[in-house]
């Protein structure tokens, strides 16, 4: 893992950034590694409702790290595990978990601060450091998700959270270009942006320094999509279009087989 660790601190340059389509079950692991990811990135909102929960801390830790460690199983190359909050109503609960995902065999882990008072993200951040040493962790600031998007607690966060032992700055919601090059040029770590359909191209997001660019839920939310899709369209007009560009199951259990 401490291998797995370091290869993955490595693809972490500005203005050369891991781009991540993240997975949420060992399948789509695999499809990201076999078409060409360097790293599998999971989604913690896919593996939640994956496993029939909802996504936001309501998945039990049992079940989030043995997903965690399915995925790991499944790919050769780093993984880098969503794991919410922590899955810890405290400190000593998120190093519970952080050992967990170490033992599964995670690389990194994002982990989320939903506004949570400085000192109380610190808190938790620091039994993740101390609990996973090697650890790639991606500490996520939630101050765009949420509507605020105040640049200057932004970057105070980011101050602090890397002082605590973050390796990566995560900032979704965060996609105008001009807040993106001003977080890069602030925050002396990776910066992580979330993007989706209507966002700035990953050559634009290159250019303005950014490290990583993940999609997040928006692979697993398309998924379902198709699923969607396929019911009301069979339900409806008796027709199968909706499925026309799937992955043929010779190729696809040919994939898990491996």
């Amino acid at each position: 893992m401490t291998e797995q660790a370091a290869l993955l601190r490595s693809l972490h340059v500005p203005g050369n950034p891991l781009v991540l389509a993240n997975a949420w079950d060992a399948a789509s692991a695999r499809i990201a590694e076999e078409a060409g990811s360097p790293v599998v990135a999971t989604t913690s909102a896919g593996v939640a409702w994956s496993l029939g929960a909802r996504d936001g801390d309501a998945l039990d830790r049992a079940s989030a790290v043995e997903a965690v460690r399915r995925v790991v199983a499944a790919v050769q190359v780093p993984v880098t595990a969503d794991i919410e909050s922590g899955f810890g109503a405290d400190p000593a609960g998120v190093a519970e978990t952080i050992r967990g995902v170490v033992a599964a065999g995670a690389a990194g882990i994002n982990l989320e601060d939903s506004v949570r008072p400085i000192g109380e993200y610190v808190a938790r951040l620091t039994a993740a450091r101390e609990a996973g040493p090697a650890l790639f962790i991606n500490a996520r600031i939630d101050t765009y998700l949420s509507g605020g998007g105040d640049l200057d607690e932004t970057v105070e966060r980011a101050e602090a959270y890397i002082a605590a032992g973050a390796d990566g700055i995560f900032v979704p919601g965060a996609i105008d270009p001009a807040t993106v090059e001003k977080l890069v040029a602030r925050i002396a770590a990776p910066v992580n942006i979330l993007v989706w359909p209507g966002a700035p191209s990953v050559a634009e997001l290159a250019k303005l320094g950014v490290a990583r660019v993940s999609l997040g839920s928006g692979v697993a939310e398309a998924a379902y999509a198709v699923m969607r899709r396929a019911v009301r369209e069979a339900l409806t007009e008796g027709t199968y279009t909706s499925i026309e560009n799937a992955i043929a199951y010779g190729d696809l259990n040919g994939l898990i087989s491996e």
